[in-house]
């Protein structure tokens, strides 16, 4: 009697009752909003390549060093910083330090803190030099019905004012739409609005944490994301997430999930749909 094939047996009947084929699982987008605290790190997986957003504050970057090779990561294909706070560039640097890196991105701005003059120190060490993240830059990607890019910034801003700055990061895979916002507020969403770049997303990562400066009313109305990821901490001073962004949200009637109560959220892509999974309910 022949051996049965569990594996092909497994497969048919995936693809009988769902309409999952091998092709389809390879060609799965995942975004990971890393639970780091007060502070932002994602990661994007293509399927073929691997895609860091920030790094976490001062002292996490150890934390997203271990959550990437939990995820079997050994190589970045890029690492973007949206900006030069701390709580987003604070762990990029044991990042970059650890990992092998193909390419980096930031806005052109630059910063005085350590945890800035890490982050260059870093990428110096490996022989990288840093690409302009600003709009309408894509971020090379070899994986099939995937675009990555830069929404933002549209224009300059003045040094002090490095949430403006923030890089932003449009993942379009087939039919679904990701929106990566790092710190962005009211003056960069009305910049990137006059310039028709936004359109509606299925997933947006809420800027700043949740601050009532950033996902205003009028970004809202545009992009009207199915679901929002605000990455925070339970013990932060800042009040975040605030009231003011949580009622403008729940408006919208997205699904909102948080790190400090959900820990770290996973959304999976088909190009078609998109399941989530938290590493707390």
């Amino acid at each position: 009697m022949k051996k049965i094939n569990i594996v092909l047996i497994f497969t048919l009947l995936m693809s009988l009752f769902f309409g999952i084929t091998p092709s389809d699982a390879a060609s799965n987008v995942k975004v990971h909003v890393i639970d780091v605290g007060q502070g932002d790190s994602i990661l994007i997986q293509t399927g073929s390549e691997n895609i860091l957003i920030d790094g976490g504050n001062k002292g996490k970057g150890d934390e997203v060093v271990a959550y990437l090779k939990k995820q079997k990561v050994k190589t970045l294909n890029a690492v973007i910083s949206t900006h030069p706070d701390a709580d987003h560039v604070g762990g990029l640097a044991e990042v970059i330090d650890t990992l092998k890196v193909k390419s980096v991105y930031a806005p052109k701005v630059t910063h005085t803190t350590i945890a800035y003059k890490n982050f260059l120190t870093s990428v110096k060490k490996k022989g990288l030099k840093i690409k302009e993240a600003k709009k309408g830059v894509e971020v090379p990607t070899k994986a099939k019905n995937i675009t990555l890019k830069f929404l933002g910034p549209v224009t300059t801003y003045s040094k002090s004012d490095l949430n403006n700055w923030s890089a932003v990061l449009q993942l379009t895979h087939s039919k679904k739409k990701f929106l990566f916002t790092g710190d962005a507020e009211t003056k960069a969403e009305n910049d990137m609005l006059k310039a028709g770049v936004l359109s509606k997303v299925d997933v947006l990562k809420v800027s700043h944490h949740g601050a009532k400066e950033a996902t205003t009313t009028n970004f809202l109305n545009k992009v009207k994301p199915t679901y929002a990821a605000i990455s925070v901490s339970s013990t932060n001073g800042y009040g975040h997430p605030t009231s003011a962004t949580l009622k403008r949200l729940k408006a919208k009637k997205a699904k909102i999930y948080r790190t400090d109560k959900n820990g770290s959220i996973v959304f999976t892509s088909t190009g078609k749909k998109i399941t989530v999974k938290a590493a707390k309910k």
